[in-house]
């Protein structure tokens, strides 16, 4: 996979409209996209139907299913019947249980729809926070140990990969392996404004430490031109 394509453009909008926009804008330039849970919310499976249907590019779908074990499978089978996602994202912190029933479900709900398994991914620590924010919430970990400790769990448990900063991505593959899946948020090219995000780092950057996927939002979705904005991230990073 040519590094361009491992650019996932977060949609974070409940306007179906500039979804379908910003795909023909970009879609030559990137790997795929990303829908959580603002567009989810207000459009449900119906608007992924309406801005995905024809499209053959890679849908990351970004629900961060967080809850008891039959609640999430179950949440897993709504979010699989209208377009089946590539990547479907859930928080590690729900347990191992958790996990494990969220894999075996997308399995057997694709499975009888004969059609291939979304990759399952467990969300460690949010990139909006940081050592500071992790005490105030309870965790005696910092930011890293508590995402290397959750990425253990969750290969335990079966998923595919995780989702983490990039501070985390050489420890992780350390303990985890090449071939678990790391999405890293927190992408921010040279010079622009780093918004809510605490840890983040260039998509160069993180390519070279190992990401398998970077997801990238406002920096294209709110340039001024979103295709040379894209056009210009993939160039730097196919160098």
């Amino acid at each position: 996979m040519t590094n361009h394509k491992k650019i996932l453009v977060a949609l974070d909008t409940p306007n179906i409209s500039a979804v379908q926009d910003t795909i023909e804008q970009v879609g030559e330039f990137v790997g795929g996209f990303k829908l959580g849970l603002e567009f989810f919310n207000y459009n449900g499976v119906d608007g992924l139907k309406t801005a995905m249907t024809g499209k053959d590019n890679f849908l990351f779908l970004d629900l961060k299913f967080h809850d008891i074990p039959n609640t999430v499978a179950g949440a897993i089978r709504g979010c699989m019947s209208g377009v089946v996602p590539n990547m479907i994202t859930i928080h590690t912190s729900g347990g191992f249980e958790m996990m494990k029933r969220a894999k075996e479900e997308s399995a057997l709900v694709a499975s009888k729809l004969g059609v291939k398994a979304p990759l399952i991914v467990g969300v460690t620590v949010l990139t909006a926070l940081d050592n500071n924010d992790m005490q105030d919430i309870g965790y005696s970990n910092d930011t890293k140990e508590q995402a290397i400790k959750l990425a253990k769990l969750a290969k335990r448990a079966g998923l595919d990969g995780i989702v983490c900063s990039a501070f985390e991505i050489e420890s992780i593959k350390k303990a985890c392996g090449d071939d678990f899946i790391l999405v890293v948020p927190g992408i921010r090219p040279q010079g622009v404004d780093s918004g809510d995000q605490k840890r983040i780092m260039t998509p160069e950057q993180a390519i070279e430490k190992g990401a398998d996927y970077l997801v990238i939002g406002r920096p294209i979705t709110q340039a001024q031109n979103q295709r040379e904005m894209a056009k210009q991230i993939s160039l730097s990073l196919d160098k």
